[in-house]
């Protein structure tokens, strides 16, 4: 029978909070001008070279105002005035990003373009030719020739 495992108290840093650093604000205390990374993305904004302007503190250290936030769950805030669009490819771009990609959804053996990335390096071809079975035909993509490039966009 395996010995129970004992707890180790997990230490506490304290660190007390400052002028110094950036303006900390606890969960749905924050400005509506400051927002998370994930948010601006979701309005199709990118930060734009900016650094975060705040940080967004975790929901333990809410109840410790006097102190700073220095756990990994705490989030970074940024400022919506100063995010930019967020940049869209080119077509040359995503061109090579198709070329890229069918490279690595290609079987070099069947020439069959899947919809997934093929295990190239450890295998060098698909499963199908690798196990040799018939593939179900919703795996790759169908056409006449060996390998069409389709755009994403």
């Amino acid at each position: 029978m395996a010995r129970p495992r004992k707890k180790r108290r997990r230490e506490m840093k304290r660190a007390p909070r400052s002028d110094a650093l950036l303006p900390e604000y606890d969960r749905r205390t924050c400005p509506e001008s400051l927002v998370t990374r994930r948010q601006l993305r979701e309005r199709g904004l990118s930060p734009g070279g900016h650094g975060p302007v705040a940080v967004l503190r975790c929901k333990g250290c809410s109840y410790r105002p006097d102190h700073a936030c220095i756990h990994p769950t705490r989030a970074w805030l940024y400022s919506v005035e100063l995010a930019r669009p967020k940049r869209t490819p080119t077509l040359a771009q995503e061109r090579a990003l198709d070329r890229a990609m069918a490279a690595r959804s290609t079987c070099p053996r069947c020439k069959r373009r899947y919809y997934f990335c093929l295990p190239l390096r450890t295998q060098g071809c698909c499963d199908p030719c690798d196990k040799s079975y018939e593939p179900s035909p919703d795996t790759y993509m169908a056409s006449t020739a060996p390998v069409v490039h389709r755009l994403a966009a």
